[in-house]
């Protein structure tokens, strides 16, 4: 495929998510993934192997198989014709990215904390946030609405348009699929704490890079909606190793610093505290609003990254499919 094919497939793929989004009546390719993670999670619990070597091997298997899948389709379809290669193309990438849902899941919430319901705000929240709801003000409810779009920006829009364009299609589903193995058993508990530990360590490694260009990319957004990108780079630098997770106190860091809020501090999971530093200077309070100017912050970021994406594509290697 020319860069000039891959280009538009990138585009349209891109215009595809923020035009209709995640659709629950469309049969989507994560909800494929958390089936095979759970029926394969279960068949290696019942074997021989430890569960510091059965989840690894869980990971391998699925990440390396749902790119040799990808990269089969992706051949078959361009062998009855290239426009049916170019079309699965964009559906990959498509399936891939998340900026439409993401927005839409946060004005959700703002809107029911407009509507001064607060307890519809929480159980909006709880379907994109992993912290216990039930507790929080509507202080809380909006500071972590606003983290999530600040994190997801990256694992929904920045990653999965990294990887594209190194790799194509197969490349950004090999992506999410290291992003779901980590959202499903990538956690610190009893459960988890052996067989997740490489599908977290991956997704921290896979989004290594995609986090710390998050600071430059929402830097660069932060004047087209009338924040200050100086104190947004500035904010990301400083506090952005202070999150538990080596990433995503980067982008939390530069959506504070671009809102002029303090983020991050104690929140409580599956009941137990968890401190965590502060994140930004409070130069004013939080308010509901906060969540709308996060969504615009996002999809302002969204755009650059996809024109930097775009031009690296003239100059770079031609790596995908």
């Amino acid at each position: 495929m020319s860069e000039a094919s891959f280009a538009w497939v990138l585009l349209a793929a891109f215009s595809l998510d923020l035009l209709i989004g995640d659709p629950v009546s469309l049969p989507h390719p994560v909800r494929w993934m958390g089936r095979w993670i759970t029926s394969w999670e279960k068949r290696l619990r019942k074997g021989p192997l430890s569960e510091k070597i059965a989840g690894p091997l869980l990971v391998i298997f699925l990440v390396s198989g749902t790119w040799l899948i990808c990269a089969a389709a992706l051949t078959g379809a361009r062998a009855v014709h290239p426009v049916f290669g170019q079309g699965l193309h964009v559906v990959l990438i498509f399936y891939a990215l998340s900026a439409k849902s993401l927005k839409t899941e946060a004005l959700k919430v703002y809107a029911a904390l407009k509507g001064k319901d607060l307890g519809v705000a929480r159980r909006q929240l709880s379907t994109i946030v992993g912290r216990d709801v039930a507790s929080l003000d509507e202080t809380g409810v909006t500071r972590a609405a606003v983290e999530t779009v600040a994190e997801n920006l990256v694992d929904g829009v920045i990653a999965p348009l990294f990887y594209a364009t190194i790799g194509g299609g197969p490349l950004a589903m090999a992506y999410k699929m290291v992003n779901t193995l980590d959202s499903m058993i990538g956690y610190k508990n009893e459960r988890y704490r052996k067989f997740g530990w490489f599908a977290a360590r991956l997704d921290d490694a896979a989004n290594f890079i995609p986090a710390r260009i998050s600071a430059i990319v929402i830097s660069l957004g932060a004047p087209l909606v009338k924040r200050s990108c100086i104190r947004t780079i500035k904010t990301a630098v400083r506090d952005g190793q202070k999150h538990l997770s080596p990433n995503a106190g980067i982008p939390e860091a530069a959506f504070a610093g671009a809102l002029g809020i303090r983020l991050g501090g104690p929140n409580f999971y599956d009941g137990r505290l968890v401190e965590k530093p502060y994140i930004g200077q409070a130069i004013r309070s939080v308010e509901m609003e906060d969540i709308k100017a996060a969504t615009r912050l996002m999809t302002a970021s969204a755009f650059i990254w996809l024109l930097v994406c775009w031009g690296a594509m003239w100059v770079m290697p031609r790596w995908w499919p």
